[in-house]
């Protein structure tokens, strides 16, 4: 095949460029992913110490703890993260639950070099850092979960009488039940009245005596 200048040009069949892409094989593992973030403007030390804090643990963990990291660089080496368990979970089938860190880095990138000017016609260098933030995951066993802790149930002590049940008790007494003896009346006799006649005429007899005496005496 020659192009508009003579020059003959070989054009390669379209079944090497993909036997190529074949042959160039994944760079992980069948059970791992990764993801790569490159020229991020935060310095590699700053960059470091967070990655520090969520090496080796779950992909879940680490991305709640780094959404609570103040640090700029948390932001992103959370988006890294969650490109890498994207990638894990859409491309090769891995559970995002039992997605591990296993490896963690944070690479220096090149430098922009800028001029601060000083006293006396001298300028400062200043150094603006990049890096390069690569995260692989790898589909491990679950998370153990801890036992539940089983609390012993203590005995129960004798429950009081409620205030209510007493008041109850003292509102209702018993009702006891009196006979009541019907007192008939009496008939007086002739035998009980004829002492109380005697004495009646007795005492009017000792008074008409009485009188007579007196009498007697004033004439």
């Amino acid at each position: 095949m020659t192009n508009a200048s003579g020059v003959s040009v070989i054009e390669r069949p379209k079944e090497h460029r993909e036997n190529r892409k074949k042959s160039r094989g994944r760079k992980v593992q069948a059970n791992q992913a990764n993801a790569v973030a490159k020229f991020v403007r935060v310095p590699p030390r700053k960059a470091r110490l967070v990655m520090d804090a969520v090496r080796g643990q779950y992909a879940l963990d680490a991305l709640a703890t780094l959404r609570f990291v103040p640090n700029r660089a948390a932001d992103f080496i959370g988006k890294v993260l969650q490109s890498a368990v994207a990638n894990g979970v859409n491309n090769h089938g891995l559970s995002v639950d039992r997605l591990k860190i296993v490896d963690a880095r944070v690479d220096e990138g090149p430098r922009l070099k800028r001029v601060q000017p000083r006293a006396q016609g001298r300028a400062y260098r200043i150094l603006k850092r990049m890096s390069h933030i690569s995260i692989i995951v790898e589909e491990v066993e679950p998370k153990p979960r801890k036992p539940r802790q089983t609390v012993k149930s203590r005995p129960r002590p004798a429950v009081a009488p409620t205030p209510v049940a007493v008041a109850e008790s003292v509102a209702e007494p018993e009702v006891v039940t009196t006979a009541v003896e019907t007192v008939t009346p009496v008939e007086v006799s002739e035998a009980t009245t004829a002492p109380a006649e005697a004495t009646e005429a007795t005492s009017s007899a000792d008074g008409a005596a009485a009188n007579s005496d007196n009498a007697e005496k004033g004439e």
